[in-house]
């Protein structure tokens, strides 16, 4: 984006963005202190004052333990909060922590502190302010990752919050530029934190980012990568649409927590209908957490061949036996594991191999 075209964000631009909230009876702003999430609780402020009567806004800070920086970081949003008008509070991640996976796992402490605070102050939303920036870079992750049409489609608007679906997060700015957010802080005259570790370059999205003004002289600029994830995601919901009918028309509910579907028909159906029928069928009644898609499209691929050919045919996933007899497919749950059935066969193995090998000389 041209710098002679970035403008601050209006406050008629604010009302809409933040317009199907009015409604909300208390809303949770998640604040670090960076620019795109302390332009997130001045715009609300002041969305909040213009309409003179509206959601308790609750600014949360979320203090990892992982920068010396950050207590200091969350007093001076606290100082800004109180000078707003808004309540604060600073959250921590107290615990040991994990020495691979930190992004990760901070992400889930994070949303599970700002889950809890929004429980305790009877907030329906938690805010956080990612800009189309973060979508363009969550779009060249999922692509380097392989992922499919639902990865590509990248974040959403509003979506559950992860591992607290009760708790809907919302992304105001997801189409917003980073540096229109730095302007509107500017021309306030603002101040906000810089985190070094958004440009560290052992993370993987902060490699993606200072590749993306090399990207951007080809074209590939975040603005269409994030076009690319809004057409990836109006594909998305309509194969889901097709998905919930012929669901609703093959699906036949068993007794306990198991679903059959007609073989003949599943035949017939197009290879990702039937890949997110599996899916959806196996997340109902697997006890193993998400399926992973790779695994996912392997069982697909090894049932497509089955299909027809009268066979008895059987694999387990994610905590689901998936069996294929009769005519019929069935999605159970699988009986639980053996303690230690697995250890004792590998053991057994071990033991076998060792017998049978011979001696092998020294060269």
């Amino acid at each position: 984006m041209p710098r002679d075209s970035v403008t601050a964000i209006s406050p008629s631009e604010a009302k809409v963005l933040f317009a199907d909230l009015a409604s909300a009876k208390a809303l949770v702003l998640a604040v670090s202190g960076g620019p795109d999430s302390t332009a997130l609780m001045v715009l609300a402020a002041r969305w909040r004052k213009a309409m003179r009567k509206g959601p308790d806004l609750i600014a949360i800070t979320v203090d990892h333990g992982l920068r010396a920086e950050a207590r200091r970081e969350a007093r001076d949003v606290a100082r800004l909060a109180k000078d707003l008008g808004l309540s604060h509070r600073t959250l921590r991640w107290r615990g040991d922590k994990p020495k691979a996976g930190i992004p990760q796992a901070a992400r889930e402490a994070r949303y599970r502190l700002l889950a809890q605070a929004a429980r305790r102050a009877g907030a329906s939303h938690i805010l956080t302010a990612h800009t189309r920036d973060d979508q363009a870079e969550t779009v060249l992750i999922r692509m380097s990752r392989g992922s499919g049409i639902t990865g590509l489609a990248a974040m959403q608007r509003i979506a559950g919050t992860p591992g607290h679906d009760a708790v809907l997060l919302v992304r105001p700015f997801l189409d917003i530029a980073k540096l229109r957010l730095i302007a509107t802080l500017k021309k306030s005259n603002v101040a906000f934190a810089d985190d070094p570790t958004n440009r560290d370059a052992a993370f993987t999205r902060a490699r993606l980012r200072g590749l993306m003004p090399h990207l951007a002289s080809e074209g590939l600029d975040a603005a269409r990568l994030a076009l690319l994830a809004r057409r990836a995601g109006r594909a998305d919901a309509a194969l889901e649409q097709i998905v919930e009918i012929v669901w609703h028309g093959l699906v036949t509910a068993g007794p306990g927590r198991s679903l059959s579907f007609d073989a003949g028909a599943l035949a017939r159906t197009p290879d990702e209908i039937l890949l997110r029928l599996l899916g959806r069928a196996i997340g109902a009644v697997g006890i193993e957490g998400p399926v992973q898609l790779a695994k996912l499209e392997a069982l697909a691929e090894a049932l497509r061949a089955m299909l027809g050919s009268g066979i008895r045919w059987r694999r387990t996933l994610a905590g689901a036996l998936v069996t294929l007899q009769n005519g019929l497919l069935c999605v159970e749950t699988a009986p639980p594991r053996r303690p230690g059935h697995g250890v004792l066969a590998r053991n057994a193995l071990t033991k076998a191999a060792g017998k049978r090998a011979k001696p092998v000389k020294s060269r």
